[in-house]
């Protein structure tokens, strides 16, 4: 791993994410993903709520899938900013969400913000995620 947390002495410690990241290597800065697959397609569901996890479990695959693609792995991931367009549409679905994070990043917390917006530039997209990563130099 290319990055470590930053404890800060006498604060609780933070549950599903970091107060501050510090690492070495290559910065990668990856620009906001949204849920679309490879052919610039959103999940189907049938119900609003339900497109949501769908679309959230996308959008990290994404986020991953640039951070392999620079020679990374999942736990290089420093910084994350989450954007929703539905707040409460979020909360209710935290445990799904929290699933879909652990089979994808298990216990890995970048430092993190989620951010509510009132829309994003695709209007079916229901989420966005940017990141920033700290890449190993290569072999």
């Amino acid at each position: 791993m290319s990055a470590d947390d930053v404890i800060v002495p006498g604060w609780p410690p933070p549950k599903g994410y970091s107060n501050g990241r510090i690492g070495t290597g290559r910065v990668l800065h990856i620009g906001g993903q949204i849920g679309w697959d490879t052919a610039g397609k959103f999940p189907e569901r049938s119900i609003f709520d339900a497109k949501f996890p769908a679309q959230f479990a996308q959008t990290l695959d994404n986020v991953i899938a640039v951070v392999k693609a620079a020679g990374g792995e999942v736990t290089d991931l420093a910084a994350m900013t989450v954007f929703v367009v539905d707040m409460p549409l979020y909360r209710r679905s935290r445990s799904e969400l929290a699933q879909i994070w652990r089979e994808r990043l298990g216990k890995h917390y970048p430092a993190m913000a989620l951010v509510a917006v009132r829309e994003l530039f695709e209007p079916e997209a229901l989420v966005e995620i940017e990141a920033v990563a700290y890449i190993g130099a290569p072999p």
